[in-house]
């Protein structure tokens, strides 16, 4: 081999190498692997999954992803956001999974990656006990109503409320507490989020707030999420592999009945949901 051929070869596997580098660090599961670190990105004013309990980030996500973590040999780094930058805040690269969790709607899996569902997400109301005009949902027509900024819930209070004969006044709240304050305080008539959120807010809080049975909103159910590009498919497969498991095994039940009071009954995908 003449020097000149040598130096090409040299240089084409030189390129190569540099291309195969550029690969690996462009694969989520490689690159999170080799900083040892998952980071996840939410909202911490969504109890039960995530909340600020006494100065301490709580809730079924932060025990789940610590289990997930465990399993994978991965330390979990959290990025709390408001609601309406923890999307945007995936797209730009802030963290590599959003764990909301975010209800599963056809639109949203046109443009992500949802990982297996976790929980029931169908939309409700919460009330003030004890008002007899707010028996079951219908009797929303002509109130105020408040719901999350930017969620599927609100959308779904949106749809529902133009079914009513009269007028829905709605109210977009940045956080959750916000919404449940100004409920309590009767600035509200009811707060519409998942049926799973607000059974664990009027369990804790029995005297101030009480659920609208049943449910208005279709079915539906809560998923964490990443973007739906190749490079992601390594970290979606792992971690959806992981929660598999942990529905296999018993361990997402457990910390369902933790959270929630009782389990919740998940399919292990959602491939054409009704939202």
């Amino acid at each position: 081999m003449t020097k000149r051929l040598f130096l090409k070869a040299a240089f084409g596997l030189t390129l190569l190498g540099i291309a195969s580098g550029t690969a690996r660090a462009d694969d989520a599961l490689a690159r999170v692997r080799a900083t040892g670190t998952l980071k996840v990105g939410t909202e911490t004013a969504f109890a039960p999954f995530d909340f600020i309990d006494a100065g301490q980030h709580v809730g079924l996500n932060v025990d789940l992803f610590e289990a997930l973590g465990k399993d994978m040999g991965l330390k979990i780094q959290w990025v709390a956001l408001p609601w309406e930058g923890v999307l945007p805040g995936l797209q730009a690269g802030k963290f590599d999974v959003v764990a909301g969790p975010v209800t599963i709607t056809k639109a949203r899996m046109e443009r992500y990656r949802f990982l297996p569902p976790i929980a029931d997400a169908t939309d409700a109301l919460l009330k003030r006990p004890n008002e007899a005009d707010l028996a079951k949902p219908a009797d929303i027509s002509g109130k105020t109503v408040g719901a999350g900024k930017a969620s599927s819930q609100l959308a779904q209070l949106q749809d529902y409320a133009k079914t009513l004969g009269q007028p829905v006044t709605i109210r977009e709240y940045v956080g959750n507490t916000d919404a449940y304050a100004d409920l309590a305080a009767g600035r509200i008539a009811a707060v519409a989020n998942s049926y799973t959120n607000i059974a664990y807010v009027a369990k804790q809080r029995p005297d101030t707030f009480a659920v609208v049975e049943p449910p208005f909103g279709p079915k539906s159910y809560f998923g964490y999420l990443i973007p739906k590009a190749p490079e992601s498919a390594t970290l979606a497969d792992a971690l959806s592999a992981g929660i598999v498991k942990m529905k296999a095994d018993g361990r997402l039940a457990a910390l369902q009945k933790k959270w929630f009071g009782a389990a919740s009954d998940t399919p292990d995908a959602v491939t054409a949901p009704e939202l």
